[in-house]
């Protein structure tokens, strides 16, 4: 198989992320987003979907994982670490105490330095971010001097020799990596665009819809502005949910 990932685990739900995008100038600051974060996680319980942080998780610090679990929904670290090795192993010491269910690291920390914060994360899925979604051929070939797929996959095998089970790419190079059979790695894509929706201000570069993501090979999308800008989240969420669930049956 191609990766560790089975068809059936899964729980449907469990295949869409939901990025949880709060910007505090647009409700008041920090309390304004605190108390739109608390509305959305209590909608959300019902939808059961994982849910995503970064910079608020920053801001707000560590409890909010806990916070998060206890309305019963896992949570997402999008953390992004990048570090010498001792200081992500230290980062995976601290994270311990709050059992984060996903948290991410760039792969460009480098393979010792994934490694030794998934050894201390044994519990949670540590997931290798490549390229990020927002550059695109010009800004990749700048910062890393090579292609987007290039630079992917050997993020991929940098991921992988760490011990890693989880990849974050954009869905546009997923179809180049599904075809790597010595890629025992899930999937895993954000800069998701369903054509009902309308971002503004849109800096994401390489985009896809959620059918066309999960159909390409993607295991799980990362969604964010396009449900929480909408002016029915939960209902945004369903109809996302109906694109993957067609998109599972076609692939088949």
């Amino acid at each position: 198989m191609r990766n560790t990932y089975k068809e059936g685990v899964m729980k449907l739900e469990e295949r869409l992320i939901v990025a949880v995008d709060i910007d505090p100038r647009m409700c008041g600051g920090m309390s304004g987003a605190k108390e739109k974060v608390l509305n959305f996680l209590i909608e959300a319980q019902g939808a059961g979907v994982p849910v995503k942080f970064n910079s608020y998780l920053r801001a707000y610090g560590y409890d909010l994982i806990s916070i998060v679990h206890d309305y019963g929904l896992k949570i997402f670290a999008d953390l992004k670490l990048v570090d010498i090795p001792k200081t992500l192993e230290l980062d995976g010491v601290y994270l311990q105490e709050y059992k984060p269910d996903m948290v991410t690291v760039m792969c460009s920390a480098g393979i010792t330095g994934m490694h030794v914060l998934q050894k201390e994360l044994p519990d949670t899925k540590v997931l290798g971010v490549t390229v990020l979604t927002s550059l695109d051929e010009e800004e990749c070939q700048a910062i890393f001097s090579c292609s987007t797929k290039a630079g992917v996959l050997r993020f991929a095998r940098m991921a992988q020799l760490a011990s890693l089970g989880d990849l974050i790419l954009s869905s546009k190079e997923v179809e180049v990596l599904k075809s790597r059979i010595e890629l025992k790695l899930s999937f895993n894509t954000p800069a998701i665009r369903p054509e009902w929706s309308l971002v503004e201000g849109d800096d994401q570069s390489r985009i896809m819809t959620p059918y066309k993501a999960i159909l390409s090979g993607a295991d799980r999308i990362v969604v964010g502005r396009p449900i929480m800008q909408a002016p029915d989240p939960m209902y945004a969420i369903k109809r996302t949910l109906k694109e993957i669930e067609q998109a599972l049956k076609d692939r088949k």
